[in-house]
């Protein structure tokens, strides 16, 4: 790989490490909830190193790498300096690299999915391991992959076969996409879930299916699918094959998980909470998913708490086949003053959906209004921390039961210092610094609420049994006539869109929030105007901010489009690139890209705010449309073909120039310092601990984490 193709996989210098603030907000919890909140975060911050054995081989005895430094030095990173006999500027690139690997949990970004190396040299690292015995071990057991780059399509998050990097299927170089999704249809149809395992291939062809718990045999009572672990697949590709269900991956983080989710149950403030964490340590312990199932019932039930959670395998971003779960855990606060504004917007969301471009076949029979909270982070273990969620991601849970929505304020307020807004001309800069994190609140709201809270999927229940009318069914908006597809028993929405399944969702909410952010009583609930339709006034500042961050947000997406393997790298980025060529095809001047030559110079974004309402938001409407009626009628065909092309990226305008000019003008992402909590036995009281927004902030943080 030459020079110029390796400085985008270099990590950040200087990384943009910021501090999670929270110590306000959690002084003002009582002493049982500090202690509820203390146990949620250990439990959380134990699946660490399940995050890091998820991303790559060599994550793991890297964070041990990093750590066993920490703790030979005492933290001295000046004295082990002079130990290692490496320069400032080393010491300094090494820093900057632990800090983004702990940011990411990891070697490979949590927005994006690619490696990044170090800037400094192999030699600096070599020193540096050379001064303590435990840490050349460690270092010895990454086997060089820190600075590898031999092989360019180990750089991305991917299916083996296409020689991407992945850790869902261990072990297994020659798994094939196909084996993988006939192994999903077989899970699918005994009744498995996959979110909380791996799956690995034997030389002899055959499949273990690891399940993660913290025993290391089937449960006494059975597993899921009853008390049988080696099956003989009698038909289809894998017909002749053995599949064997493996209990106790992750074993000893789960068993930590589980000691400390039991004493939340001991601290919980009602019988919600109590099933809720008893559910979470059968799962954790079992291996059970029907058990996480039902903790995630018990959660949305748990309403308006003062400390909020959820822990375990939740999203599914990062598996190449769209199915199996990152672990994740957060704890966090409930910024009651923000949460009202939220609560405003859940009792207007069933006023708000009848404007959404459908009929009401496409739709819930009855929105189910969520609880939503504006929440302030103290922990948030995983990959990468999300401005808002939408869970739980089960559509039979959702459906039916409902959901919860939450809004990560102290995420998305945090700002580095001197942080820089390329691709806003110089007349829009004021409006936009102004009102950017308004219009994003009001975006994340909808997008949480409204956009994945949405829509029906027609569905034949059971055999026989549907939730529309089979003899007269819906009219399609898109062709005039009844539709000719729907879900079959026992299938899902992430079952039948596969690996296209998270983007083509994120892309529908999005959507759904620049569609309805139109909507001036909306903007009202926040505080920006009187409800009226004013786009030259204060609400129609936040409108045309949030229409200018959406297409800034697709622009600088294309940092997440590789043009070896013509693969996108993170979901939203997908998304929200194609956003941005909804605008550009809106027609009328509503927008465009302007620059100087043809090398893309001082490329800006030119949004003709008086077309927002009428250009802009028609086109959004009939993106939206389309995806959610496909959604909606599994027409996984149609659907994914159409999706393909809206974010199919030109190589030569949209991959080659633009995109040079996006990776110039690339901008460090954050990384977050979060806090650590302590108890004290004796008197049960817990304590806050922050540490400076710094590389070696962050190390220290983790060093003290002890996980």
């Amino acid at each position: 790989m030459d020079a110029q193709e390796l400085k985008q996989y270099l990590a950040d210098a200087p990384p943009s490490v910021v501090r999670l603030e929270i110590e306000k907000h959690f002084e003002a919890l009582s002493e049982k909830q500090k202690r509820y909140a203390h146990f949620i975060s250990r439990a959380s911050f134990y699946g660490s190193r399940i995050v890091a054995r998820q991303i790559s081989p060599e994550s793991e005895p890297i964070f041990d790498f990093i750590l066993a430094l920490h703790k030979s030095s005492g933290g001295d990173w000046k004295a082990l300096q002079a130990k290692a006999g490496i320069s400032d500027e080393e010491l300094g690139y090494f820093l900057q690299y632990a800090a983004q690997f702990l940011g990411n949990n990891g070697n490979y970004k949590s927005f994006g999915d690619a490696k990044f190396i170090p800037r400094g040299p192999e030699s600096a690292f070599s020193a540096l391991a050379a001064t303590s015995p435990e840490a050349q071990k460690f270092y010895d057991a990454t086997s060089g992959a820190i600075f590898s780059t031999d092989k360019p399509s180990l750089l991305h998050l991917g299916y083996p076969e296409q020689g991407h990097m992945t850790t869902y299927y261990p072990g297994s170089p020659d798994i094939t996409k196909v084996e993988i999704d006939a192994v999903s249809a077989w899970m699918e149809k005994k009744g498995l879930l996959p979110e909380n395992t791996r799956l690995v291939q034997k030389k002899d062809g055959s499949f273990e299916i690891w399940i993660a718990s913290a025993i290391t045999t089937i449960p006494v009572e059975g597993g899921d699918v009853g008390k049988e672990t080696v099956f003989k697949i009698e038909d289809g590709i894998l017909a002749g094959k053995t599949i064997t269900l493996v209990y106790g991956d992750h074993s000893k983080e789960l068993a930590g998980a589980t000691a400390s989710i039991k004493k939340a149950v001991e601290n919980s403030d009602n019988e919600n909470q109590r099933n809720m964490h008893s559910a979470y340590a059968k799962s954790f312990e079992k291996g059970s998913l029907l058990a996480f199932k039902a903790s995630q019932r018990f959660w949305i039930r748990d309403i308006g708490p003062m400390v909020e959670c959820n822990v375990g395998f939740i999203e599914t971003y990062r598996d190449p086949a769209g199915i199996r779960a990152e672990w994740e855990g957060f704890a966090a606060v409930v910024n009651l003053e923000r949460t009202r504004a939220f609560g405003a917007l859940v009792e207007a969301a069933p006023t708000l959906i009848p404007h959404l471009p459908w009929e009401k076949d496409f739709e819930k029979d009855k929105f189910l209004s969520p609880d939503f909270t504006s929440l302030e982070v103290l922990t948030f273990a995983g990959s990468g921390i999300p401005v808002g969620i939408n869970i739980p991601n089960y559509d039979d849970i959702r459906q039916t039961e409902g959901f919860k929505n939450v809004s990560l304020g102290n995420v998305m307020s945090a700002k580095a210092p001197d942080e820089k807004i390329p691709f806003i001309a110089e007349k829009d800069l004021e409006v936009y610094k102004r009102y950017r994190d308004g219009a994003f609140e009001v975006q994340v709201g909808l997008h949480e609420l409204t956009g994945h809270g949405c829509g029906k999927l027609l569905q034949e229940t059971s055999e026989g049994k549907f939730n529309f009318d089979k003899e007269n069914p819906p009219i399609s908006p898109l062709t005039g006539k009844p539709i000719t597809t729907w879900y079959k028993p026992g299938q899902t929405w992430g079952s039948v869109f596969g690996s296209w399944a998270g983007s083509y969702e994120e892309c529908r909410a999005e959507l759904v929030a620049m569609y309805l952010s139109c909507e001036f009583p909306v903007l009202k609930i926040f505080g920006f105007g009187d409800g009226s339709i004013d786009i030259d006034g204060e609400a129609g500042d936040v409108l045309y901010a949030s229409y200018l961050s959406m297409a800034r947000a697709g622009l600088t997406s294309l940092e997440m489009w590789d043009p070896k393997s013509k693969k996108w790298g993170q979901a939203h980025s997908q998304a929200r690139f194609s956003i941005l060529k909804c605008f550009l095809e809106a027609g009328d001047d509503f927008c465009k890209l302007d620059y100087k030559g043809d090398d893309l110079a001082d490329l800006k974004i030119s949004l003709d705010r008086s077309k927002i309402l009428t250009a802009g938001r028609k086109a959004v409407g009939d993106y939206l449309q389309k995806l959610h009626i496909f959604k909606s009628t599994a027409d996984v065909e149609t659907g994914t073909k159409f999706y393909a092309d809206m974010t199919n990226v030109d190589p030569e305008y949209w991959g080659k120039k633009v995109r040079d000019e996006v990776l110039r003008n690339k901008q460090p992402r954050k990384v977050f310092v979060q806090a650590n909590t302590y108890l004290d036995e004796a008197t049960g009281k817990v304590t806050l601990k922050h540490y400076d927004a710094t590389p070696e902030g962050m190390i220290q943080s983790w060093a003290e984490r002890d996980v």
